[in-house]
């Protein structure tokens, strides 16, 4: 219950950065804030410490992958971002990365059969 607790905490607290950054003179660093591997380091400890060392370097390897929809997601915040309201401009680009993540998930599938 306390690692639960913890992994809440860490998540809470990127939010109140990401919060505190957006309203500084620095805001574009709120950007860089959700790029810091709180999630990654829990599922990296977790799949580390309940599976193969073979098993997290898949992971690894599949994280390095995902940075392909995170970049179609900000290829599409950059683009629509002049061209239409805050909230269109969120909802194309979150689906966008809903679509990439999708074609990112049946690749891997296909490529790695037994990871599924």
């Amino acid at each position: 219950m306390i690692s639960l607790f913890l992994k809440c905490l860490l998540g809470a607290l990127a939010v109140l950065l990401i919060a505190l950054l957006s309203r500084s003179r620095n805001f574009v660093i709120a950007g860089l804030v959700p790029l810091f591997p709180t999630f990654a380091l829990i599922a990296h400890y977790m799949v580390g410490s309940e599976r193969s060392a073979a098993d997290l370097r898949a992971t690894a390897l599949f994280g390095l992958w995902s940075l392909i929809p995170y970049a179609t997601y900000l290829l599409a915040v950059y683009w629509l971002s002049i061209r239409a309201s805050l909230t269109v401009t969120l909802a194309t680009a979150t689906l966008a990365w809903a679509v990439a993540a999708g074609a990112l998930l049946l690749g891997w599938s296909r490529a790695y059969p037994t990871s599924f």
